[in-house]
């Protein structure tokens, strides 16, 4: 009581206010789940959209635009933390909760509005970018406000329990985007690709008035009020943030924490699906299916590895789940290949592949604009077989001349159009197939593998949510959140799939990009062993 004015602040409330807790939990979360809605409709889309937007090309570069205008929301993210984090902690996590909901809605909400490429051109993918910035900038202040707020309502002995809510919103906005996306199919069947696109994104506008309605409803947090009546609100948040040595040492932990996050989420949720449809040629259709059954599967489990931290702590939880992806990632991707296609793995065994070329000629071949040319023998030969899936040794050649060796044949590589076809022939006659066989497919496994992948994106996220409010001041506590977070989301998972795909070609193998995932599980075991002191018990009053 100061002045006339009390505060209930979490780690002191009485039991009875955890229904009210709950109501502040559910009302930040349904918030949440639209946003991500919002966030992944977009890639949900990508190919109707290239289609829409990117006209004025050929179809595969209006794809690769399309995807590029869909990682520009996640490279903007950064940015978006900067901003909305500073605004957090100066007027407060309600109100620019508030902003970033409407700032989402809106930005998803007009893409279903745009005029398409055929009626105005080039101003149509601009004005496509704007909105996907838009988005991107939104989600960026939006992780870090969400759990702030709701672990600062939480009791203390449930504050993982509740922020597993908002870790959780990201698979239900998946699910939600997928949902509403079948059943617009469903409604307008051919017309879709026409029209019928854009009612997904109209849908986002009703989202958008419920999320707005709901959040007016929200209190203030009371540990931000009480900082706010008592005069001690942080008046340059980002100078506190980023130039105190102690909160420089909070950052780095939070960054290594998050990345080990991102890069374990990033492979089970995307890099996954690219492994099974791009490298080992499975359906598509099939491969989103098991992903959606993963995702639903697992989606129980975010409340009860909440209850576990709050129970045994964060740091066994975070440990064990770096540990073992580090240990498990090769294992599991060598399953999916057998699991899938096991005739691709029998062939490299009898007839493995060997390119001769000139190796100072071989680019290393990331490239994460879609800009970057690769034109010698070598990387020609190494975009081929990678493309395909398929792993080969690269030694250096005797002569000008690149050839690829399978089993008995030798080919010369050209920037020919018809190589393609010639070496597809070539992988044939040695037993390469270049679709799996549907009867040989053993699906139950594939199914597993990826439940044990959406698994370690629970055990991952769930703890590292608690974590980053229980490290950082409530004075600086958004901001501190945010930069860490949406730094290790924007670049080392939004670059995960382009560093993994170089990494494989440059070495030739389809698994050695998983070192990437590795590294970062590796890097984030050593900072919470050595760096993180256990916080589940502590009171986010006395965090200095």
């Amino acid at each position: 009581m100061k002045n006339g004015t009390s505060y209930a602040v979490p780690g002191t409330v009485e039991r009875d206010s955890a229904n009210l807790s709950q109501r502040f939990v559910l009302a930040a979360s349904i918030g949440t789940v639209f946003e991500w809605y919002d966030f992944f409709m977009y890639a949900s889309l990508a190919t109707v959209l290239a289609s829409q937007f990117f006209a004025g090309v050929n179809p595969n570069a209006g794809f690769l635009l399309a995807l590029l205008t869909f990682a520009v929301g996640s490279i903007v993210r950064p940015v978006g933390a900067l901003i909305f984090g500073r605004l957090g902690d100066k007027i407060g996590r309600k109100k620019t909760f508030l902003v970033t909901v409407v700032l989402m809605g809106f930005g998803t909400f007009v893409v279903g509005m745009l005029p398409s490429y055929s009626s105005i051109g080039f101003t149509a993918p601009i004005l496509l970018l704007g909105a996907r910035m838009i988005q991107g900038l939104a989600l960026g202040g939006e992780y870090g406000g969400a759990i702030t707020y709701v672990a600062e309502h939480a009791p203390r002995d449930r504050r993982a329990r509740d922020t597993s809510w908002i870790s959780a919103t990201g698979t239900l906005g998946l699910l939600l985007s997928f949902i509403v996306i079948l059943a617009a199919r469903w409604l307008t069947g051919d017309q879709f690709d026409v029209w019928g696109w854009r009612i997904p994104f109209f849908v986002a506008g009703l989202f958008l008035v419920i999320s707005v309605k709901i959040r007016l409803g929200m209190l203030e947090s009371p540990i931000f009020l009480k900082l706010q009546h008592d005069g001690e609100l942080s008046k340059a948040p980002l100078s506190e943030v980023l130039l105190e040595s102690a909160n420089l040492k909070k950052l780095g932990l939070a960054f290594c924490l998050a990345a080990g996050l991102t890069s374990i989420y990033m492979v089970a949720v995307v890099y996954s699906t690219y492994f099974l449809t791009k490298t080992l040629h499975v359906n598509a259709n099939t491969v989103n299916l098991l992903a959606v059954g993963a995702a639903t599967v697992t989606l129980p489990l975010w409340y009860v590895t909440g209850m576990l931290c709050d129970k045994f702590g964060r740091k066994p939880v975070l440990m064990t789940v770096f540990v073992l992806a580090a240990l498990t990632m090769f294992p599991i991707f060598s399953g999916f290949q057998q699991a899938a296609n096991p005739s691709l793995s029998q062939a490299e065994r009898i007839h493995p592949i060997t390119l001769k070329t000139d190796m100072s000629q071989c680019s290393f071949m990331f490239n994460p604009t879609g800009t970057a040319k690769f034109t010698s023998a070598c990387d020609i030969a190494k975009q081929a077989l990678t493309g395909a899936g398929i792993s080969y040794q690269t030694v250096q050649a005797s002569s000008d001349v690149s050839t690829l060796h399978i089993g008995d044949r030798t080919l010369i590589v050209n920037p020919s159009p018809t190589f393609g076809k010639t070496l597809n022939t070539a992988l044939e006659s040695a037993g390469y197939p270049l679709s799996p066989d549907a009867k040989q497919t053993n699906w139950a496994a594939l199914f597993a593998l990826m439940i044990v992948l959406y698994l370690f994106a629970v055990l991952v996220v769930t703890p590292i949510s608690p974590v980053l409010v229980e490290i950082f001041p409530t004075r600086i506590r958004y901001t501190g959140i945010s930069i860490p977070y949406h730094a290790a989301a924007g670049w080392v998972g939004g670059l995960l799939p382009a560093i993994v795909f170089a990494i494989s070609a440059q070495t030739g193998s389809i698994y050695s990009g998983l070192w990437y995932i590795v590294g970062w599980s590796a890097l984030a075991a050593i900072a919470c062993l050595f760096l993180y002191r256990e916080t589940n018990a502590i009171d986010l009053n006395e965090v200095r």
